[in-house]
């Protein structure tokens, strides 16, 4: 009987496998939705834990704990269909429990897909994968950008402080990036592209970071001259569980296992490393010796500053990218910082490193990804015609993508830069 009811289940017309379901799209989007909970847990929690002074170490791994937890339970009870649901305001969703089995196991739905299609019919692009493997992947996007957010105040927030924050800026900022652009909200109206958090993740997360530091204060001043990691092998292990995990981050963001994401886990993977390479030289030409904490620093800008492009831009292009990132971020820490009084008021290397690795590296990403962005790359990510027209040019500029259809249907896209 048993044996009857488990070759039940692998058939196509079975209620678990309707006909819409495509394995392979459906098991690459839940191991890119696990790589990026690794990012956070454990990765930020070993990371955190690791690069802060001795007695801060419990602290900030236990931060990155709670907004793990509590992020995905506010995430199912409110938050994914204020993000993603129906519109209430331009920039809001209509929030409600993303719980019911009757949603979970209904074909998902990409609301920045949104698009007039054949007869001038509205069409949404439908991956082939229930909406419960949606709502997760889209949570662990949500919760690593309060993880990271966090990096900018550790060290320096109550706890419990920090366990009223969480909610409450997932609920009245996250949500309204997030429908603003990826929910079909009037960013995504005016033609602005995020291809994987640029706007929604690093550069939320990286202006929210240096207000808070802000407005919290700087550490003590014993405590900002001198913040040796407490330990470095595992400060390393954190990092690496990072930047494996964003290969789940932008590789799934086209929804489905394709060639776009092929390409944008390749280019991952070349800008980080290049990124890291160049942090390293840089160290080692003006002061002598490679570091550790400052090739952990070039990884992570490399890896947010390809993250706007990631599946946009040639491979070529990627190790412009991290020839940049490993540069420029490397300027402003190692010299700006000594002469800028706002960067010396939220100063420690954490709050630093976010604000060069999301703020800084967002606005050079995402200007790189409107210049270097390919054209036959950019195919991937427009809509399907249901009368098969075939597209007839294309003209790329740094502000603005127009694609002209043979049957006179126009895409306009803008970039953001």
């Amino acid at each position: 009987m048993a044996a009857e009811q488990i070759a039940y289940t692998v058939k196509e017309f079975a209620p678990a496998v309707p006909g819409w379901l495509n394995k392979g799209d459906n098991a690459w989007q839940m191991t890119a939705s696990t790589l990026v909970g690794i990012q956070s847990m454990p990765g930020l929690v070993i990371l955190y834990a690791s690069i802060v002074k001795k007695k801060w170490a419990v602290n900030s791994a236990f931060m990155a704990l709670y907004a793990f937890a509590a992020v995905l339970i506010c995430w199912v009870l409110l938050c994914y269909r204020m993000a993603f649901g129906d519109e209430l305001l331009p920039f809001w969703g209509k929030g409600a429990p993303a719980l019911g089995q009757q949603y979970l196991r209904g074909r998902a739905k990409v609301p920045e897909s949104k698009h007039r299609g054949y007869n001038d019919v509205d069409d949404i692009t439908e991956p082939l994968y229930p909406m419960a493997t949606l709502v997760y992947f889209q949570f662990t996007f949500a919760a690593i950008t309060l993880i990271l957010l966090a990096g900018s105040v550790l060290g320096r927030m109550n706890i419990r402080a920090w366990m009223a924050f969480v909610p409450l800026w997932l609920i009245f900022s996250y949500t309204v990036g997030a429908f603003s652009l990826w929910g079909g909200g009037f960013l995504y109206h005016w033609g602005v592209i995020d291809y994987s958090g640029g706007y929604v993740i690093h550069l939320s997360s990286g202006i929210a970071g240096l207000t808070a530091a802000y407005w919290v204060g700087p550490r003590l001043k014993c405590d900002r001259e001198r913040f040796p990691p407490n330990n470095v092998l595992l400060m390393l292990a954190g990092a690496g569980l990072l930047w494996m995990g964003w290969s789940g981050f932008n590789g799934g963001a086209p929804y489905a296992a394709n060639i776009d994401s092929s390409i944008a886990v390749l280019n991952t993977n070349v800008c980080a490393a290049t990124s890291l390479l160049v942090w390293t030289s840089l160290d080692v030409v003006f002061f002598g010796k490679p570091s550790v904490v400052g090739a952990v620093q070039g990884m992570m800008t490399g890896l947010a500053c390809i993250t706007p492009g990631a599946g946009l831009v040639q491979s070529w292009a990627a190790i412009v990218m991290g020839m940049l990132s490993g540069s420029i971020p490397w300027v402003s820490m190692m010299v700006l910082h000594k002469k800028c009084s706002l960067l010396q008021k939220v100063g420690g290397r954490t709050t630093l490193i976010l604000i060069c690795f999301f703020g800084l590296n967002y606005i050079l990403g995402s200007e790189l990804a409107a210049i270097l962005t390919s054209g036959s790359n950019f195919f991937f990510l427009m809509p399907e015609f249901e009368n098969n027209s075939k597209v007839q040019g294309l003209t790329l500029t740094k502000k603005n993508a127009h694609t002209q259809c043979e049957n006179n249907y126009q895409i306009k896209v803008h970039i953001m830069s």
